[in-house]
């Protein structure tokens, strides 16, 4: 991984070098792509070369780069341009006589713009690179400000950490909710009265997290970024900004606005040292399949964060690989990890770690049956032999209000919400305390509701407080005096009194620099522990100091580096409770969430939550998700395969949620291992390609696996007859269709109430006695041979067979029969018919 810088590319990377006078318009190339500039500093055109088609809308202007002052936008006026080797130098005239100088420079894969100089400045607070404006209405990339259509894609990246995707807001971080747009309007219309591009809150009691995503409906679209957005009138627009953040800000915000317990509140941010002077963006446009490898391309060139695992960059669907999420004794995991092909794990049964600084390894060792333990430490060397990454569940930087960091002199640099000073001197005594000027201070301190969320900070004391007069003297209520185990103390006339940012855990938040601070303790913690995989619950921490995406690029850039320097260069896997702008270009993976609110592999369905991450992440070419899919022991064969043939279809990671219990008590256990392994090693070897993708995208198919030669495989549909019936007192009769050739039968049968003695009339002619069964037990016919199972597909007792059951092709008809049936029986039926093979790989 290496540093972003704001360098310009190699000459090599250039198409052009020619050398011409001023003009009144510049059109610039890429491979891909042209683009016009006018006279007024407007982008009038972006022309895919290779078919002609114009992608800039008529009528809508797109500005190469808008200043922002106060909620004032102020647009170009006119624009000079004069050629230079590889591009030209641009100079923007803006109302009252503002001139920007920017470069434009053309290579290969994109056209890279910096802004060299802004004259004058005064009052000036951001700087905006578009909207630009585009005919594309498809697949919105919010997350990094790309557009795609079936053929297409347009986008734009920030080139330097100060450089965000979205238009300047307040905090610099965009609004949660959902969108109308459908991605598949043939399929998936959106009906009256909806409208597209209207927008709707997120929905739920944001107490958790699947709350957050209450629309099921294809055509809601989860928002997760505001580097682009739908405009219903033209297509799509792109945005971009820089902030100078050298000066405070009044942010009006809550990160979850829609609900009554998070309201808006005010906070001043403190100065950083980070302009927007030398913000820079590249533009591209390019065939939608190439993407991803243009946006390599950019990064490399650009000396952005380039994260690789085995030389192969996270963001390629190659690197795409399931985790195991552990639970229970450590006993087996290293054997089910090898023995699955799996290599990164998530341990679920340390808990969620909060972080110590006085003592990072508290209670955390890894435990064994019979009460043996290893440390940290020596599980990793333990792992590492194996090739498998370890990590740990955290909750990122959430600051517990008793921490280290805060006894018994609490940190200078807790994030504030706001900085007074006290009218009067007080002694260690008093509560009578008043300040010069309220501010805010009627506010709570947090968005989030709830006691004890007004914290003031004088010296080295914390002090609390219930509420502040309306008018002079401004005198706080219900003032306590040296809180959190400081001390109370005199302070004089003219001190400052600062308001802390608290965490919805009623903690507290590090400020900017106790950001990167922390970002060194879990590089730290990672490397003396020997892992190489963090998952950060609670990444949203790195928002409270309302820098936004800023502030998340920053914390992820210090953890990589200085990771990068403890471990000599090793990769580290991180995984998050949320993929922000600022962590794409870092993070792994984002397996949140879980279970059916993701994905069902069983009945094959996708929950609410899966449909937004896959829909939201994908657009923007990160990974959906299926979450924490815990191994059930009552899976069958078809219904692990199908986890993995989805995840593979639909480019989504996930986490394998495994204990020792679950596996060992599945009856399919050896079958489910096999067939899973045959999954991966089908991965890792690059032979599913993009039109079999689309195959096992199909929700009403699983699909078997068979190995054939060394690289070779085989790869059969499966059809589930799926049936849950409340038989009649004595009999039910179901039709099963086979659209393939006549096969042996596939059944599995099981009982939703106690079953007694039953006689099956199977498609062929032939007939099956069953013995009475009890509530969750099953028979199986399978591979010719038929018993009764347990709840968890243990083999009871066979039952025998007189002949190999067949199933012919069309329709065919099955009967049960209850005849010592005293209530009405209930059942389910599932029969699995398998289509031809089609051979992948060599």
């Amino acid at each position: 991984m290496t540093a972003a810088t704001a360098h310009e590319p190699a000459p090599s990377n250039s198409v052009t070098s020619s050398r011409r006078l001023p003009s009144e318009n510049i059109t610039l190339k890429t491979t891909y792509m042209s683009l016009r500039i006018g006279a007024s500093g407007q982008i009038t055109s972006l022309v895919a070369r290779n078919s002609g088609k114009e992608y800039a809308p008529a009528g809508h202007t797109s500005p190469l780069l808008n200043l922002q002052e106060g909620v004032s936008i102020i647009s170009p006026a006119s624009a000079s341009f004069a050629r230079c080797n590889g591009g030209c130098d641009i100079t923007l005239r803006y109302p009252g006589g503002i001139v920007a100088h920017v470069s434009a420079l053309e290579t290969r894969d994109h056209i890279r713009f910096q802004l060299k100089s802004l004259s004058p400045r005064d009052g000036i607070d951001s700087v905006v690179w578009g909207p630009i404006h585009t005919t594309i209405n498809g697949r919105i990339g919010d997350l990094i400000g790309v557009v795609r259509s079936d053929d297409w894609a347009i986008g734009m990246m920030g080139l330097t950490d100060n450089t965000i995707g979205g238009p300047p807001s307040d905090s610099d971080f965009y609004k949660m909710g959902y969108y109308i747009h459908s991605l598949d309007p043939v399929n998936h219309p959106a009906p009256l009265p909806y409208h597209e591009g209207q927008r709707f809150g997120v929905g739920g009691d944001g107490k958790n997290d699947v709350a957050f995503f209450s629309h099921p409906e294809e055509y809601f679209q989860f928002i997760v970024g505001n580097a682009a957005q739908i405009e219903p009138e033209s297509g799509s627009s792109i945005t971009y900004h820089s902030r100078d953040r050298r000066k405070p800000y009044t942010f009006l915000f809550s990160l979850l606005p829609d609900f009554p317990d998070s309201t808006p509140r005010h906070q001043i941010t403190d100065p950083l040292d980070a302009d927007f002077i030398g913000s820079a963006v590249a533009m591209y446009a390019c065939p939608d399949n190439r993407g991803l490898s243009v946006i390599e391309s950019i990064i490399l060139s650009e000396g952005l964060p380039h994260i690789t695992r085995d030389g192969i960059w996270i963001r390629d669907p190659r690197a795409q690989k399931p985790d195991i999420a552990w639970y229970g004794s450590h006993d087996r995991l290293i054997e089910y990890a090898d023995a699955l092909g799996l290599k990164a794990v998530q341990d679920e049964s340390l808990g969620e770690y909060y972080p110590n600084p006085a003592d990072p390894w508290a209670g955390k060792r890894v435990g064994f049956s019979g009460g043996l333990s290893k440390t940290i430490k020596e599980f990793t060397e333990d792992t590492a032999k194996h090739g498998i990454l370890y990590g740990l569940h955290t909750l990122c930087t959430f600051i517990q209000p008793h921490s280290s960091d805060v006894r018994p002199i609490p940190n200078s640099q807790l994030q504030t919400v706001l900085r007074t000073h006290l009218e009067s001197t007080i002694s260690a005594t008093d509560t009578d305390v008043r300040v010069i000027e309220p501010s805010f201070l009627s506010e709570p301190g947090t968005w989030h509701g709830g006691p004890d969320i007004n914290v003031l900070r004088a010296g080295t004391e914390l002090l609390t407080y219930n509420g502040i007069s309306a008018s002079a003297p401004y005198t706080f209520t219900g003032i306590k005096r040296g809180q959190y185990g400081t001390t109370a103390a005199s302070h004089t006339a003219g001190d400052e009194l600062a308001k802390l940012q608290m965490n919805c855990y009623h903690g507290f938040v590090p400020d900017m620099k106790l950001l990167a601070d922390y970002a060194d303790y879990y590089a730290n913690l990672l490397n003396s522990g020997g892992m190489q995989y963090v998952d950060f619950d609670g990444l949203e921490s790195t928002l409270y100091q309302n820098q936004g995406y800023y502030a998340v690029r920053s914390f992820f850039r210090r953890l990589f580096e200085t990771y990068g320097r403890l471990s000599g260069g090793k990769y580290l896997r991180v995984m998050a409770s949320a993929t922000f702008p600022g962590g794409w270009e870092y993070e792994s993976v984002g397996n949140v969430g879980g279970g059916r609110q993701n994905f069902d592999p069983v009945v094959n369905q996708w929950g609410r939550e899966g449909k937004d991450i896959r829909n939201g992440y994908g657009n923007s070419y990160y990974p959906g998700t299926f979450g924490i899919q815990s191994y059930s022991s009552d899976w069958s064969v078809y219904d692990a395969e199908n986890l993995e043939a989805k995840s593979i279809g639909w480019d989504c990671t996930y986490m394998l949620g495994l204990s020792e219990r679950s596996v060992e008590s599945s009856g399919e256990k050896a079958a489910i291992f096999k067939q899973y392994r045959m999954w991966e090693d089908a991965r890792a070897a690059n032979v599913i390609t993009p039109p079999i993708k689309k195959l096992l995208q199909d929700m009403g198919m699983k699909y078997h696996l068979e190995a054939r030669g060394t690289r070779g495989f085989t790869l059969y549909p499966v059809r589930e007859n799926r049936f849950l019936l409340p038989a009649s007192a004595s009999a039910a009769q179901i039709n099963i269709v086979n659209p393939y050739a006549a096969q042996p039968l596939q059944l599995m049968l099981r009982a939703q109430s106690d079953l007694a003695s039953a006689y099956v009339a199977l498609p062929d002619g032939s007939n099956l006695h069953l013995p009475g069964i009890n509530k969750g037990q099953m028979v199986m016919i399978r591979s010719g041979r038929a018993y009764v199972a347990d709840a968890n597909h243990n083999r009871i007792t066979d039952i025998n067979l007189r002949q190999v059951p067949a199933l012919r092709t069309g329709t065919s008809s099955l009967k049960v029969t209850f005849p010592e049936a005293a209530t009405t029986p209930q059942f389910d039926l599932v029969v699995w018919v398998t289509g031809p093979g089609i051979k992948l790989g060599k």
